[in-house]
């Protein structure tokens, strides 16, 4: 494989995608004191929480707290994911920086997901999406099930375009294709992309890739040679749907790290201090983390 040195983009989801489908809650100090950490780390980009109703994440019943009590670093993007209007509002009041919006390419999963089919769910992200924008804040899309979809298989690539397509007229700044319940391998991975940047430009685009199956790595490195720069990742691969059953973690950032650095690509993140932050989170959850390097640093 032969890869072009350049700048990849890793956007953290942990606090957020990571925390969301743990049963522990995470003390909202702990949250606050974790994110300051990685805001160290040189990252560029973090999803700190999600202002989706506290009854169906409760995990992240605090996001105002958290969101309004970290330290803001100057170059360091503060994200959240919004669902509607009124998680808009709160938002707003915690002074995020960018709101995430999100539906699936899946109808199914879609509903079990928002309780809405996806015609029902586009005019509330072009509400939300619209009035974000003209609070100032930058939007991001996520498409879920892109790869196949836990109640209906595989996903069709013309549902892929159709959500895609809609999210861009919006007005959202790039879409985060999601592996949500880690079926992508990288085959597939090549021919959605084949097809998606045909029609998107890359920078358009991120990768949201889950390792239920081991394939997460493989599945970047096919999407680094088809020029893809920009992937979401979670530290010591925390994460999960709570709405897509067999959903495991996110890729890990630290093992994401390694690899990239391996590769000669720029990301502008200090692996020290990120391991430091992985400790101690690792730390406040009670129990090991299950990225690579982190069962490395400790073997």
């Amino acid at each position: 494989m032969k890869f072009d040195p350049k700048k990849i983009t890793i956007k953290e989801v942990g606090p957020r995608d990571g925390l969301q489908n743990e049963s522990v809650f995470v003390p909202t100090a702990d949250k606050i004191a974790w994110i300051n950490q990685m805001s160290h780390t040189g990252l560029s980009y973090l999803e700190v929480t999600s202002f989706v109703h506290p009854k169906w994440i409760p995990a992240l019943a605090d996001a105002v707290e958290v969101a309004a009590g970290i330290e803001r670093v100057p170059g360091v993007t503060y994200a959240a994911l919004v669902p509607n209007a009124k998680g808009l509002e709160r938002a707003l009041s915690a002074r995020i920086d960018e709101v995430s919006v999100f539906l699936s390419a899946s109808e199914t999963h879609n509903v079990k997901n928002i309780n809405k089919s996806r015609e029902e769910t586009f005019p509330i992200l072009a509400e939300t999406t619209r009035d974000a924008l003209a609070a100032g804040k930058s939007v991001r899309g996520y498409v879920s099930t892109v790869f196949g979809c836990p109640y209906e298989g595989a996903v069709a690539i013309e549902d892929v375009i159709r959500v895609t397509d809609a999210l861009l007229e919006m007005g959202v700044s790039e879409v985060s294709l999601g592996d949500t319940i880690g079926v992508a391998q990288p085959r597939q991975v090549q021919e959605v992309l084949e097809v998606l940047l045909k029609r998107f430009p890359a920078d358009k685009l991120a990768m949201h890739f889950h390792d239920t199956r081991g394939m997460a790595m493989a599945n970047v490195l096919v999407s680094l040679e088809m020029g893809m720069t920009t992937f979401d990742s979670s530290l010591g691969g925390l994460g999960g749907c709570p709405y897509a059953p067999g959903a495991s973690g996110n890729i890990a950032t630290d093992d994401l790290l390694y690899m990239l650095h391996g590769l000669g690509m720029e990301t502008g993140i200090d692996g020290e201090k990120l391991q430091t932050a992985a400790l101690f989170i690792q730390e406040k959850m009670g129990r090991p983390l299950m990225s690579h390097s982190m069962q490395a640093c400790q073997a």
